[in-house]
């Protein structure tokens, strides 16, 4: 459930001067997000740093261009709308020694056969922990403070709260509340570090982590069901594995205490969906979704309209300015590699089956 990466994540510079050597660079990519992802200063950087080669931005690996272009690279630098990286596409790159992924998970495009073939591997999904974890903290908050059911009621009454609209929560604000994390991933530690920020308790769920490593982390070490029953807000921050299907299934929904808030921004299959429809139906809990299953939900389903309910299009990730920061960490690995330095964000072959 949890990754091994423990770097930094915000990238940063490896050195004021350009590697000793140029390692011939493929960018697999859409076109269309290249300039969002590598801004101008990123983009000097990285033409700085490696001998881009043509054309510009290869977006399948078939065509007589991209087949030169592979022949030659020694890295190749991926990022949203990659082709696969197969066995085929493999064979036509044999001196292929490192992919530098500019956005998160690599499981969607990278076959296994990449490590077979000893070639190392690297993932700026660090770098989209950073907004997933803002934007968490700032739902956390928000939803705590009641602002979504009360901002409805507000829009659709057109009056003044009353005493009796703040007194029908069960609490309001984050004053010596309990928060359930819900995986020690990238996004999940760091939510629990800007957690420190606010007056409250930080519960923590991973079974891939002991009690010292949560203490680290500001948390308490815990099993689910514990954590859902004696948490005010519980945050989902572990991968879609067959692991972590319906992990909050209508047994553990159930356990939730009544006023408590759910917080989704890490992937809608982990949660029982028509279970927690009852729940929020009820108004029982509340929710703040930036993910659901399915996903979108349908247009007539009874989510969209609840006030108790803040629902999101999968938003919490990397958008507009933020981008920039994959292309940074992206261009810090290209570099570290130009060097002979360790990838400071390598994806590791053995955790493949339990991150993101």
């Amino acid at each position: 459930m949890r990754t091994t990466d423990e770097a930094p994540v915000e990238a940063k510079a490896t050195g004021a001067t350009p590697p000793p050597r140029r390692p011939r660079t493929v960018l697999a990519m859409d076109s269309s997000v290249v300039d969002d992802v590598f801004p101008p200063a990123v983009r000097a950087r990285l033409e700085e740093t490696a001998d881009i080669r043509p054309p510009r931005v290869v977006r399948e690996f078939t065509s007589p261009q991209a087949r030169a272009a592979l022949a030659e690279c020694e890295v190749l630098l991926t990022g949203w709308g990659c082709p696969p990286v197969d066995r085929a596409a493999l064979d036509r790159a044999p001196r292929l020694r490192a992919v530098i992924h500019a956005a998160g998970t690599v499981k969607t495009f990278l076959s296994r056969e990449t490590y077979e073939r000893g070639i190392a591997v690297s993932s700026a999904a660090a770098a989209n922990a950073v907004p997933v974890a803002e934007f968490t903290l700032a739902a956390i908050i928000l939803g705590a403070k009641r602002a979504f059911p009360l901002a409805h009621l507000f829009r659709s009454r057109r009056t003044h709260r009353t005493d009796a609209d703040l007194e029908r929560h069960h609490w309001l604000g984050t004053r010596g509340i309990t928060v359930g994390v819900v995986g020690a991933s990238r996004i999940g530690r760091r939510v629990a570090e800007l957690l420190r920020t606010l007056d409250a308790e930080v519960l923590l769920y991973d079974p891939y982590v002991g009690d010292a490593e949560a203490e680290l982390l500001g948390a308490t070490r815990t099993d689910l069901d514990t954590l859902v029953a004696t948490s005010d807000v519980v945050t989902l921050h572990a991968p879609d594995t067959a692991e972590t299907h319906h992990l909050l299934d209508a047994r553990r929904l159930g356990l939730m205490r009544p006023g408590a808030l759910l917080v989704n921004t890490a992937r809608g299959p982990l949660v029982d969906t028509e279970a927690l429809t009852e729940h929020l139906v009820s108004g029982r809990i509340d929710a703040v979704l930036d993910v659901t299953d399915p996903e979108p939900l349908p247009a007539g389903h009874p989510l969209w309209d609840l006030p108790n309910v803040f629902i999101t299009p999968h938003m919490a990730g990397a958008q507009g300015n933020e981008v920039g920061r994959l292309g940074a960490l992206a261009v810090d690995e290209l570099t570290r590699y130009a060097r002979g330095v360790p990838l400071a964000h390598a994806v590791l072959l053995e955790d493949l089956e339990r991150i993101a």
